[in-house]
């Protein structure tokens, strides 16, 4: 478990990088703002958390609970999908724009084609819209 990581993912550098290429700048992990999200944008006022599916509990296909010390995995990921819930009420009561895009949308066989994906990214940070929540097929 050690060899995981909880910043730099590939899903990640590859939104950052395809964001990059776009035009767009943003923040990292920014530790002022609620669950410090990957991607903070300040001048759309928007954020993008890019999430593990196994590690925020997503019920897609790349999601399997662990056959072993079933209880602790359960209260671990359960404790990760409220704060997660909280991290996001904060985030929307401070008036930022969030966005939430899961791994399955970049890994596994129901993944979106890359350019697709970061189009859609493209055109929200463009509108008005509150909320864009990306998953897999």
């Amino acid at each position: 478990m050690a060899a995981i990581k909880g910043k730099d993912t590939k899903p990640e550098l590859i939104i950052r990088k395809g964001l990059h290429a776009r035009g767009f700048r943003y923040r990292r992990h920014d530790r002022k703002l609620p669950g410090r999200p990957d991607l903070v944008l300040p001048k759309y006022h928007a954020v993008i958390f890019i999430n593990g599916c196994f590690w925020h509990g997503h019920g897609c296909a790349l999601f399997k609970w662990p056959g072993t010390r079933q209880k602790f995995w359960k209260e671990k990921i359960s404790a990760n999908v409220a704060r997660d819930q909280r991290n996001y009420a904060s985030i929307d009561q401070a008036g930022w724009r969030r966005a939430v895009i899961w791994e399955c949308a970049l890994k596994g066989s129901g993944r979106m084609e890359t350019d697709l994906l970061l189009d859609r990214i493209a055109a929200w940070l463009s509108s008005e819209k509150r909320i864009l929540k990306i998953m897999g097929v």
